[in-house]
């Protein structure tokens, strides 16, 4: 039985305006603090593929200004507190955390920046400038930043996971008009198209008066019912070869998996953790230190919420070939498609999981969004699920989970090499 079992029982309310905006509240004393996350249901999947790059713009836009605040950040780090934002290829979320008894600052900014975003001309040249610079920085100025863009090309032929959420090209973001962009913000930033979730040192009541206050006279639009392509199963192995100005060869293996709320998530991630979570993990240990194969490796599952990659990544040392590099890392795989992970190790990745999950949930912010990202899946009860989900994998779980995602047929594998 985990010490943890009942530690992280995270309990929240729900309720829903009239313009379809959910709310969740989860109500925690022990801090004077509140985290307010709104997070919308529009990621780089939303966009077309000749329009990609829009969400992470946005992310950039949402900052620049609304009818009634010219600075978002000012008014807030004045009541005490400090914002950020993320995009990905599912959502965009905005996060705050200040003291609870200036809770109503972060209501009436996100309010204002929902119904009253300043798109202009101007506006939207000071962050496209912002947005294409970032591209040029991290994608294509630094060793090994065009790589994604590659490798998710390589693993999808059909779902808008091809493209990675900074978007395919910086001339989507340059060549974007005034009126794309402003059609992008009225299909996807409304209140039924968005989640709102407060944690913290607060009550239902107050978050309740203060939703109603600031978000309930915001009309409700309809969100395009775009389809989304599934993206059918692979049947053969994708692989491309690419020379590039870059200090080290390197190695990209991408196998497709389940979603983040599918079933079998679970296995895939402790698998990851088997392979590459910590320096006494397989990879680690038995290609770097032991045969000193590689400088670094690393093995992670992309956590999408349609299905996603389970991705192994690793710098040959100097003097290996490619090809030994590779043959390494099939022979890690198919032991753990081979032969049950021992009880003891699998005892130590599942410990190390569990208290992963109760430290983060002590934070209110962690919270906030993990709140946030079952909620917009329909499934919040999952944060208290999870720690039993990973209790519950046995050693033949993972390798019938092994034996299902590696497979040759399954892979994509980028083999990026130093140009001589």
């Amino acid at each position: 039985m985990s010490l943890y079992l009942n530690l992280n029982m995270i309990n929240f309310d729900r309720f829903t305006l009239d313009n379809g905006l959910r709310v969740l509240v989860h109500e925690d004393n022990s801090t004077p603090m509140a985290a307010v996350n709104l997070l919308y249901k529009v990621g780089a999947k939303n966009e077309s593929p000749d329009k990609t790059g829009f969400a992470h713009l946005f992310e950039h836009l949402m900052f620049a200004g609304s009818k009634h605040v010219e600075n978002f950040d000012e008014p807030l780090q004045w009541a005490g507190g400090d914002s950020n934002a993320f995009t990905n290829n599912d959502v965009t979320s905005f996060y705050a955390t200040l003291p609870a008894q200036n809770l109503e600052t972060v209501f009436w900014l996100e309010s204002d920046r929902m119904a009253n975003l300043n798109i202009n001309t101007r506006s939207l040249e000071v962050q496209r400038k912002v947005v294409v610079e970032e591209f040029k920085e991290t994608c294509l100025n630094q060793p090994y930043g065009d790589v994604w863009h590659h490798l998710v090309g390589l693993a999808y032929e059909v779902h808008p996971y091809r493209w990675p959420t900074i978007g395919l090209t910086p001339e989507h973001v340059e060549s974007a008009t005034l009126t794309d962009v402003q059609d992008f913000f009225h299909n996807y930033y409304h209140p039924s198209n968005a989640v709102l979730v407060v944690t913290g040192n607060v009550t239902q009541a107050r978050v309740r008066e203060l939703a109603e206050k600031w978000f309930g006279d915001i009309a409700a639009h309809t969100t395009p019912q775009t389809r989304i392509p599934t993206e059918p199963e692979q049947s053969t192995p994708h692989i491309n070869r690419i020379d590039a100005n870059v200090p080290n060869d390197a190695l990209y293996m991408a196998f497709h998996m389940g979603g983040r709320c599918d079933e079998s998530y679970y296995a895939s991630d402790l698998l990851s953790d088997v392979l590459s979570r910590g320096r006494s993990s397989r990879l680690y240990q038995r290609l770097l230190k032991d045969r000193r194969l590689f400088s670094d490796i690393d093995a992670y599952v992309t956590g999408n919420i349609d299905p996603g990659l389970f991705v192994i990544e690793g710098k040959p040392a100097e003097g290996i070939s490619m090809e030994t590099a590779e043959k390494a890392i099939w022979e890690e795989i198919d032991l753990l498609k081979n032969e049950l992970v021992d009880e003891r190790e699998l005892q130590k990745i599942k410990h190390k999981v569990e208290s992963s999950l109760v430290f983060s949930e002590m934070n209110i912010l962690t919270k906030a969004i993990n709140l946030a990202m079952f909620e917009v899946q329909d499934k919040a009860h999952l944060i208290n699920n999870e720690a039993a989900i990973y209790r519950s994998i046995e050693a033949e779980d993972l390798r019938a989970q092994a034996q299902h995602i590696f497979r040759r047929e399954n892979c994509s594998e980028l083999f990026y090499f130093a140009r001589k």
